[in-house]
């Protein structure tokens, strides 16, 4: 168990940019703190939700499936001189659908937008 706490800080200190700490000021060194275990409470949840329904692999190989999926922003300029932005999320894989389920979460969680200039 606490191989794997260790894994998880280290992972969740890197990906949210938590490493290292430049805090002089008491309340930021809190906040810092607050902020890493908040991460490793949600993550903790996560992985008991996804436990509970059969799922048993650790952080980085979630993270690591996960990343297959992407929100994609196309610009591009029309005819009339107008900048068009669509932003929609890449088809979700099998892995992906089985997390999300695990998790109760819609598979597109996002819908796609369009934003004219």
């Amino acid at each position: 168990m606490l191989t794997q706490l260790e894994d998880s800080f280290r992972s969740l200190k890197h990906e949210l940019s938590l490493r290292p700490v430049y805090h002089r000021v008491s309340r930021r060194i809190q906040g810092h703190l607050f902020i890493t275990v908040l991460a490793y409470h949600l993550l903790c949840v996560i992985q008991r939700k996804l436990h509970q329904r059969g799922i048993r692999h650790h952080w980085t190989t979630l993270r690591t499936h996960l990343s297959g999926q992407v929100r994609v922003t196309t610009t591009t300029v029309n005819d009339k001189g107008q900048v068009i932005h669509i932003r929609h999320t890449s088809e979700p894989e099998p892995v992906h659908v089985g997390i999300y389920k695990a998790l109760e979460l819609p598979v597109r969680p996002l819908r796609r937008l369009t934003k004219i200039e």
